[in-house]
């Protein structure tokens, strides 16, 4: 072993020996099925790091991987481990303008391409002399592949152990304040982390199916799925894209799995369009299991919600349907090995719980800041001292977010430090409280919260589909009774004056991150001045395509 604890290539070797006929990696084409043992795996795995290692990069050269899910990316991944270099993952969502900063930033010599939304723009994006390596969905024009890679080169024979506190990975933030930083992870992390997660995710109670839907360029999906799986030997199923994705969770039926709020919420709109919810008040126990196996989480032991504040009354309509979401908090500089409500099957909504296990230490700043202590904290920011020294506390990584702890000692996250702000009568108002209370509004599904100098704070809010389908005058009125009755439980000071509604906020349009989340500046100067043209006018107004 390279050190005290497995690191990643450490569990590619034992599986590739121990297990060599057992399937890992399942791709779909059509709802059929191609599944690859390890044995197939690594064989590819090998080939492609034989292709790397006949490039002669230096050692630790960073190595791009830009595309959506399939089995081609932890097959690169490892490839990239094995080779002796640092894998640079980009979201396939990512925008032009900040994945030219990644590659220029990293110095990437090379990137493997797969589907990635911005496939038309891809030279706006990439630096003249990197190379270019095509995956599973690739639609621009490439140096290579990887069927010529399999085609042309012998496995490499080596084992390497590499060094416990060399970098493995340099995870690229998604930006929201500025240009995405590089989280550097070493290959030591993985072994420290995820054998308690492993016990968290009650990975020790059986055979493991996994269901891969988000981007493994997301932290948490390729720590959750990639990194859970390499060390339970657990197989992977992955999603050929949208379109299909009902009917291959549906198939695979996986014991873990893990989704951002946005797919939850999706979860719920379609099950209610199906049926009513006054009619889902009777159903019977055999009933709410019908629907736990459509939604294809008939045997999943472990179904986490992450990356952003799940709308409460989505996460009691789960537990209410017998379906235990747990919320999950953690972020992409302690390697995820933050909180999770993992003690029993009846998780409080809203709450994220208690830490994953017990090396993970956590604590309030007198400001409330939540900040973490564990073998996960990653090393630190890629070339940016300054930036990592500002979120170190001594030992403590300072995350930025506030929050308390209950009677029970659970961890409720109760917002941003950096997003309270100030009305001109000089009171502060957290933007999470208010946005969590428009959240059981069936009828409107992204919220943001705004007002600093103003009166009172207004809300900026997008329309769900049901609000989609309402006819203008049932809408209005709906809303005008939701401001009166969320009005009605706050202080004056936090006491909504407007309430807007917009078109959809997504990654294309800039207002959403990859992960999804808000761009709280953009979505507020985008607005800025319609808000302020309707500021003396009645309290709900319609903007822009939402108003047809």
């Amino acid at each position: 072993m390279s050190s005290a604890v497995a690191t990643p290539l450490d569990m590619f070797y034992r599986w590739e020996a121990e297990t060599p006929d057992k399937v890992f990696l399942r791709q779909p084409s059509n709802l059929q099925w191609s599944e690859y043992t390890w044995a197939e795996v690594a064989d590819r795995v090998r080939r492609i790091a034989a292709f790397l290692t006949a490039k002669d990069f230096p050692t630790g050269s960073r190595i791009g991987i830009w595309s959506s899910n399939s089995m081609d990316w932890p097959i690169v991944d490892l490839a990239i481990m094995l080779a002796g270099h640092i894998s640079v993952p980009i979201y396939p969502g990512q925008d032009v303008d900040s994945a030219a900063y990644i590659f220029g930033h990293s110095e990437a010599v090379l990137v493997f391409c797969g589907d990635f939304d911005q496939h038309a723009r891809a030279a706006e994006a990439l630096p003249d002399n990197i190379e270019t390596v095509a995956m599973l969905g690739c639609k621009i024009e490439t140096d290579s592949s990887l069927p010529a890679i399999y085609k042309d080169f012998q496995p490499f024979t080596g084992s390497p152990t590499p060094a416990a506190e060399d970098i493995f990975t340099i995870i690229y933030t998604s930006g929201t304040t500025g240009n995405p930083k590089g989280v550097m992870h070493m290959f030591q992390t993985p072994g420290h982390v995820v054998p308690g997660l492993a016990k968290a995710f009650r990975l020790d109670e059986g055979p493991n199916d996994f269901f891969s839907f988000l981007p493994m360029s997301h932290a948490a999906e390729r720590i959750v799925v990639e990194m859970c799986s390499l060390y339970a030997n657990a197989s992977i199923s992955f999603s050929e894209g949208l379109e299909t994705f009902a009917e291959e969770i549906r198939s695979v039926q996986p014991t873990l799995f893990f989704a951002v709020p946005r797919l939850w919420v999706k979860f719920k709109e379609g099950v209610d369009a199906k049926l009513p919810p006054a009619a889902q008040a009777s159903l019977t126990a055999e009933q709410k299991s019908g629907i736990a196996s459509m939604l294809g989480l008939a045997r999943a032991r472990f179904i986490l919600t992450g990356s952003a504040p799940c709308p409460r009354d989505v996460q009691d309509w789960f537990l209410n349907m017998g379906i235990a979401l747990r919320d999950g908090y953690g972020m992409t500089e302690n390697f995820i090995h933050g909180i999770a409500w993992t003690k029993d099957d009846q998780p409080i909504s809203g709450c994220v719980g208690q830490p994953m296990d017990e090396s993970v230490q956590v604590r309030l700043s007198d400001s409330g800041e939540i900040q973490f202590r564990s073998k996960g904290l990653m090393k630190g920011y890629y070339l940016n001292p300054e930036k990592t020294q500002e979120v170190f506390d001594g030992d403590w990584y300072c995350t930025g977010d506030s929050g308390k702890f209950d009677e029970d000692g659970n961890l409720w996250v109760t917002g941003r430090v950096s997003e309270v702000f100030k009305t001109s009568k000089g009171k502060f108002v957290v933007p999470t409280r208010l946005e969590v209370l428009f959240g059981r509004a069936a009828s409107l599904a992204q919220f943001c919260c705004m007002g600093h100098g103003m009166d009172q704070p207004i809300v900026l809010a997008t329309l769900s589909e049901l609000g989609l389908s309402r006819d203008r005058e049932t809408l209005l009125a709906e809303l005008d009774s939701l401001l009166d009755d969320i009005n009605s439980e706050v202080p004056a000071h936090e006491r909504v004056s407007h309430l807007f509604i917009t078109d959809e906020w997504t990654i294309e349009n800039a207002l959403l991150t990859p992960t999804m989340k808000l761009k709280r500046k953009q979505i507020e100067d985008h607005y800025r001045e319609q808000v302020q043209q309707r500021l003396d006018q009645g309290r709900i107004h319609l903007l822009n395509q939402a108003s047809a």
